[in-house]
């Protein structure tokens, strides 16, 4: 069953996340997740939202999901991240 990795994110440093953005691709296609949403438009219809950027990524199921995120591969790539971004991350199964 398909799962989704969901990150609300709040950019503080847009030249740093450069790096990080750079660097979670493609650790996220070596663990062969598919990114379906990542920081387009968007529109808050009901509620509050503190966060700009909204990134869906879809795995084959949730153990890939956190496979990829403890990956040495991610991690060096969160570790751009900080300073640059705040995020909420979420792996959720489908339906």
């Amino acid at each position: 069953m398909s799962a989704y990795m969901v990150a609300l994110v709040k950019v503080t440093d847009k030249e740093q996340f450069k790096h990080y953005a750079e660097a979670a691709g493609k650790a996220t296609a070596q663990y062969g997740g598919t990114y379906l949403a990542r920081g387009g438009a968007m529109s808050v219809l009901e509620g509050e939202l503190e966060q700009e950027r909204i990134v869906v990524i879809e795995f084959p199921d949730k153990a890939a999901a956190e496979i990829w995120y403890n990956s040495p591969e991610y991690q060096a790539a969160r570790a751009l991240r900080e300073g640059a971004a705040v995020g909420t991350f979420v792996a959720v199964e489908g339906t």
